[in-house]
This record gives C-alpha cells, sequence and structure tokens, in this order.
C-alpha cells in the first residue's frame, strides 16, 4: 500500500522551487521531511526521548551527512565507506544547531536528535542552504516542545543584485555569501564572507534573506496544519523552589553586583564570587545541601547574571571596569619564532594567540574530496584551543566542532586579501595561549601579522571584533570586545572582521527575539569603529608585508614548460628529477594545466644556487635552436667522424658537429682542428633531409676560400 504524502511548494524569487514532502519516508521518527531541490534531496528526522536525560541541560545532537552515492561516487580510503565527519559537514552541523538549540524549553532535558541526510546531489545547488529549513520542518511536524519553527537561506550578490541560495557557479560571481537563520519575527544567526562590503550593504543582504525564510517558514506551518499538527507532548519539569529562589537572590545579588563593579580579572572575579557562593551554601545544614546544592548554584547563577547585567545597563560599567565602547589594552609582536616561516603573538586583555605560517607547494594543498565537491586549498587555517588557556586541566580528544568553526571564521576574513598571484601553499595556524574572549578574532589579528611577517603579499591587514548585547526589552547596551563572561551572561555574540575598506567576514549569534535592525545597525557601526583602532596597533607593529621571504623560508619559483617535455623532466621511473631533488636541495612539483596544455614547475628551495641549477637543467631539457641562429657550444666527446659538442646555453643537449663541417678544407684528423674542451661558435641548420638529424656547422661561419683556378696545359 502507498502512503499517503503531503507536499508543500516554495517559489524563490530567482525562479526555483523548493519542496517540502512528508508521509513517504522514515515514519517511525518523531518528524520527518524530504526537502527538494532541483535534483537535490535531503532527509532530515527529528527523535526525542520520552524521559529526561540526568544532565541540566539540553542533550541535543544535530547531524549532517553527505551520503557519497547521492552524487554517485564511491568514498576514498581503503574502506570504501563513509567515516568520520569532514569539516564542511561540521560546519553545516554548527550553523543548523546554533538556530534551533535556544528554541527548546530551558527546562527541556530529553535526549533529542536532528539527522539531515543528503541523499541526492545536484551540483546547481548547495545542500547546505537547505538543511536548516529541513531540521526545522521535521520537528514542527513532531510533538516535540519547540517554540516556533525557523529556516535558512543562503545570500549572494552579482552585479549588485541580491539572489537566494545561489549555485556552486553564481557564488564564484557573487561579491557576498552569507548565511541567515531567522525565526518569522527575528535573525538569530548570521555567518559569511565578503569582498570588503559596507556594514549598510550587509544590513540588506540579511534583510533581503529574512524575507525569504518567512515564506519556508508559512510552508512548514501549512504542511503541518495539513497532516494535523500533533498535540504538544507533556515532559518531565524541573525541579523550583521559588522560596529558595528569592532567598539565594537576597543573599547574591548586591554582593555580586559589587564585585563586578570592582573591575578585577576574571581569576580574581572567579574566586569572590565563589566565596560568595560558598558563603551561602555555608548557612545551610547538610540534609539540606543534599537535598538541594545543585538549586542553590541553580539560582546563585541567575542572581549573578542579573547582576552583572544590571550594572552595565543601570550605570555602563562591565566586569573590567570598562565602558561599553573601551577595547582592553593590546600589544603586538612579530618574528618571535627563529625558526618559523613567519610568526607573530597578538594580545588583548585576557586573550591571546601565537600564529605561524609555513610556505610550501602545491603537494601541501588541503584536498577536498566530498559527495558536493572536489578541489584544494592553497590557503587554510587551523586553529588550537588547548584546555591550558582557561586554566583547565581536561581530557584532550581531538579536534572540536568548535575549534573548527572558529578556524573557519579566521580563514574566511583572511582569504579574502590573499594574493591572487601567491605561488605558494600557505597553512596559518594559531595556538590560543589564553582565552578569555573571542579568540578567533585575535586569531584574525595574529594572523594577519604573520603572513606579513613571511613576506606573504596580502592586499590589505584584516582585523577583527566580537561584539556583544545585553538587553532587557527596553534598555539595551552594545559592548565591544566582549568577555568570555560577557559572552555567556549577554544575549549576543557578533563577530567582524574586515579591512579599512569593508568586512569581509562575520558571524552573530543572537539569545534573545525580535532583535531590531536599529540595534544591529548600532552594533556594525560600533564593531567598525572598534576593528579599525585595533587594526592601527597591527600596522603600528608590522605596516606592510616582508618584501622577501626569510633567509631559512624557501622560496618558491615557477616556470612554464610545454607538455611535451615534461617527460624527458622526470626522466624514466622518476630519475631525472629525483637525482636533481638530490643534487639541488629543492622540492620539484610538476602540475599539468588542463586549459593551456602546458606544464607548471613549482621549484622550492632555500638555496639560490640549488633553484639555479634546477632552472638551467628545464631551460636546457626545453632548449630548441633556431635555425640560422649562431650558437656557442663546447666539445665534450671526440669521435673519428666528429666532435660531439654541448650548447653552452643549454647544457646537456648535444649535437654532433660532423668532420665534413669542421672547415673548408678536408680534414683527416678531427683533432687537427678541434679538441676537448674547445669552445666553438656553430650554426644551426635544422634537421638534415639526407641524414634525418640535426645539423651544426664550424665552416659555414668561416669565409669561403677563393677556388684556385687550375693552370692551362699547353
Amino acid at each position: 500500500m502507498i502512503p499517503k504524502t503531503f507536499t508543500e511548494e516554495i517559489k524563490l524569487s530567482n525562479g526555483r522551487t523548493i519542496t517540502l514532502e512528508t508521509g513517504k519516508l522514515a515514519k517511525q521518527a518523531d518528524g520527518s521531511v524530504v526537502v527538494r531541490s532541483g535534483d537535490c534531496m535531503l532527509l532530515a528526522t527529528a527523535v526525542s526521548a520520552r524521559k529526561a536525560s540526568p544532565v541540566d541541560f539540553l542533550p541535543l545532537t544535530v547531524d549532517y551527512r553527505e551520503k557519497f552515492a547521492a552524487a554517485g561516487r564511491f568514498p576514498g580510503g581503503f574502506f570504501k565507506r563513509e567515516a568520520r565527519p569532514s569539516n564542511e559537514e561540521i560546519l553545516t552541523m554548527r550553523l543548523v544547531d546554533r538556530v534551533l538549540r535556544p528554541l527548546f524549553p530551558k527546562d527541556y532535558h530529553a535526549e533529542t536528535q536532528v539527522m539531515i541526510q543528503l541523499m541526492s546531489h545536484d551540483e546547481n545547488v548547495k545542500p547546505d542552504a537547505l538543511a536548516g529549513l529541513a531540521a526545522s520542518a521535521a520537528i514542527h511536524l513532531s510533538d516535540m516542545p519547540f517554540e516556533y519553527p525557523i529556516s535558512e537561506v543562503r545570500v549572494g550578490r552579482i552585479n549588485g543584485e541580491f539572489i537566494i541560495n545561489p549555485s556552486s557557479a553564481e557564488l564564484l560571481e557573487s561579491d557576498i555569501d552569507i548565511m541567515i537563520g531567522a525565526s518569522q519575527d527575528s535573525v538569530a544567526m548570521v555567518e559569511g564572507e565578503f569582498d570588503e562590503i559596507s556594514e549598510q550593504e550587509m544590513i540588506e543582504a540579511i534583510a533581503f534573506g529574512h524575507e525569504a525564510i518567512k515564506d519556508q517558514i508559512a510552508a512548514q506551518i501549512r504542511l503541518a496544519e495539513a497532516v494535523g499538527k500533533k498535540e504538544t507532548r507533556e515532559y518531565e519539569l524541573e525541579e523550583n523552589d521559588a522560596e529558595l529562589e528569592a532567598l539565594v537572590y537576597d543573599k547574591a545579588y548586591q554582593k555580586c553586583y559589587d564585585i563586578a563593579k570592582q573591575a578585577s580579572s576574571k581569576a580574581d572575579r572567579g574566586t569572590a564570587f565563589s566565596e560568595v557562593k560558598d558563603s551561602i551554601k555555608a548557612e545551610f545544614s547538610e540534609e539540606e545541601l543534599l537535598e538541594k546544592n545543585e538549586l542553590i548554584s541553580k539560582y546563585f547563577s541567575g542572581a549573578q547574571k542579573k547582576a552583572v547585567r544590571d550594572l552595565v545597563l543601570n550605570e555602563g560599567i562591565r566586569l573590567d571596569g570598562r565602558a561599553t565602547t573601551d577595547i582592553r589594552p593590546i600589544w603586538c609582536e612579530v618574528d618571535y619564532l627563529p625558526s618559523t616561516h613567519g610568526s607573530s603573538v597578538f594580545t588583548r586583555g585576557e586573550t591571546q594567540a601565537l600564529a605561524t605560517v609555513t610556505l610550501g607547494t602545491s603537494r601541501e594543498a588541503n584536498m577536498i574530496d566530498l559527495p558536493t565537491a572536489q578541489g584544494e586549498e592553497n590557503f587554510y587555517l587551523h586553529y588550537n584551543f588547548p584546555p591550558f588557556c582557561t586554566g583547565e586541566a581536561r581530557p584532550l580528544r581531538g579536534t572540536s566542532r568548535r575549534e573548527i568553526g572558529h578556524g573557519n571564521l579566521a580563514q574566511r576574513a583572511l582569504k579574502k586579501v590573499m594574493p591572487d598571484d601567491c605561488p605558494y601553499t600557505v597553512r596559518v595556524v594559531s595556538e590560543v595561549l589564553e582565552s578569555n574572549g573571542s579568540s578567533s578574532m585575535a586569531t584574525v589579528c595574529s594572523g594577519t601579522m604573520a603572513l606579513m611577517d613571511a613576506g606573504v603579499q596580502i592586499k590589505k591587514p584584516v582585523s577583527g571584533i566580537a561584539m556583544g548585547l545585553i538587553s532587557d526589552g527596553e534598555k539595551f547596551a552594545v559592548l565591544s570586545d566582549i568577555l568570555g563572561d560577557e559572552d555567556h551572561l549577554g544575549d549576543m555574540d557578533f563577530k567582524v572582521t574586515g579591512t579599512e575598506d569593508g568586512i569581509t567576514a562575520c558571524q552573530m549569534d543572537i539569545k534573545i527575539k525580535g532583535l531590531s535592525y536599529e540595534i544591529l545597525t548600532k552594533a556594525l557601526e560600533q564593531a567598525k569603529q572598534g576593528r579599525l583602532h585595533i587594526l592601527e596597533k597591527l600596522v603600528e607593529t608590522i605596516s606592510e608585508p616582508a618584501k622577501e621571504v626569510k633567509a631559512h623560508a624557501p622560496k618558491m619559483i615557477n616556470r612554464i614548460i610545454p607538455n611535451e617535455f615534461i617527460g624527458a623532466l622526470i626522466g624514466p621511473g622518476g630519475k631525472v628529477i629525483q637525482e636533481l631533488q638530490k643534487e639541488s636541495g629543492c622540492t620539484i612539483v610538476i602540475n599539468e594545466d588542463p586549459v593551456t596544455e602546458e606544464g607548471i614547475v613549482e621549484i622550492l628551495g632555500t638555496s639560490p644556487e640549488g633553484i639555479a641549477m634546477v632552472e638551467a637543467k628545464i631551460d636546457s631539457i626545453i632548449f630548441k635552436p633556431t635555425v640560422g641562429n649562431t650558437y656557442q657550444v663546447k666539445v665534450i666527446k671526440m669521435l673519428d667522424f666528429g666532435a660531439v659538442v654541448e650548447y653552452l646555453d643549454a647544457p646537456g643537449n648535444e649535437v654532433l658537429l660532423h668532420v665534413s663541417e669542421l672547415a673548408w678544407e678536408r680534414t683527416e684528423n678531427v683533432s687537427d682542428v678541434v679538441n676537448m674542451g674547445d669552445i666553438l661558435e656553430v650554426k644551426y641548420f635544422g634537421i638534415d633531409s639526407r641524414t634525418r638529424k640535426e645539423k651544426v656547422s664550424r665552416k659555414a661561419l668561416l669565409p669561403r676560400p677563393e677556388r684556385k683556378e687550375k693552370p692551362n696545359k699547353e
């Protein structure tokens, strides 16, 4: 029996359509939906346990996977099976998670999984732009407690015209690539990269995307109504004690307010707040603490949060004593590490990032092999956030999703200023050594300086700043250069990077409903002033890229050779190129350009002599004498019927100088005219039609003797 299906269609402004379908697949999930655009199909399912998990948070897992079969491809590797998620899949998971998570009730603690799978790929449709819509639709079709549906779209701009969900080809022409997540009434998440656009242009892009999101939310609502919207399930509520909450608030609020006003360091504040909490707990008996300890800690955190927020809203004073627009003290240093190709230290307040740059050949490019994309990155950035940077000791479990997300943001910020003709593969690594707010923006700043220190000719320096927001619904304060505590206690985390001429990347997460465009505009303008201030500090430390790479860093030379000579340079079994690398100390990489049908030879080495040796060998291999030209040659072998000579301009290129071409007079012995090591000039005549071999002549450059007349016989 064919199941009954329900569908809804969404029309996009560019003429494309998106279809939502439910009722056919994965019916045992709490909610499931298939989202289709063109030939791209995503299956999203949502399942939540009926019992609460014994934790004090929502154990939500958002999982996004791209199946290789969706693109008619096999997975790489030995086992030929999809394994751990790629960076791109993790970034999509984060995009969806950041919008969904705040919309579950704060007291809902049931294990919840949202799984999104790419089942069919269309090269003209970017599937990550549909993942948020698919996840929200699956949840909205379920009985999970969820505030309201959301959606996400990508916005591009080509020739001044905005476009929803552009294809990969269209993105190459676009000066904007921004993902927007929002509800019907307010924007909740923004992330993207830009070609130095203005703050106003960014706001226009967000507003354009929000309008498209409203249509997608309406379609979700219509679909749920057609199916028959389920009643929201009942779930176990958190234990609460209003009397205890009021008691803890009365004892904690003012003390926390006073501590926050003292403008102390992160460690001192933490100690002071802990002492207040311990003193409150000391007023309870052991029996009471056994029963109420977790509630006391919870209510204390609530009182502390309100005290810090009220201090900012009422007096404009922040935890470290700054005004809302102040930037923490900054100091920078470049060339800190003697053996790296480039390095820098950027310290802002209690946040510090040490960046290194490594230069290499195309062999070191980051390979991308996904169902939806294949290729390589010649510029990439890795971000590391070890436990000691926050004074913690915790297990190391590999690269976290957070590290991947922060590294990607910094990479997008700097990618826009990389030179178009950079011959190197460039890897930037940021080691966060201290963290108290916006280590990703510190990574952008340290990465900029390290690139300039390494001699990478970036177009312009880039700086970044993290903005915060505290609002009680009536009053609000936008905070520049937020602390870690302000991120945790505030209502917004808005990171903006850019040059002096415009924005290159951004990432924003909003925790409150109804963020107005007025507040967004103020935040962007305040961010501009902040990042320009930080940019001044960077330029004071290093004003422009070094003219050359460091003495111990590899120099890169690119040579173009006709494809017909690639085999000769490689040699049988790679013998020629391997011996050349060993003798010169250089790394040699040969790539074939499919467009020009030429070979691109990358020569990477620290020794100018070694690079010159490789170039000389290439010149020798690709040398082609021109008919009629004169060349200097050296005698390298003597034969009975001539001398083997080598072109001085192309060592290794040999040709036979036949005995008949040595002189106009008859030559009985080759050694009568030339000897080993002699340097002489010859004229090149091309391929001899009789011998089918190259012909050169010494005698052609000599004056022809006059013919002697024979005496008359009388």
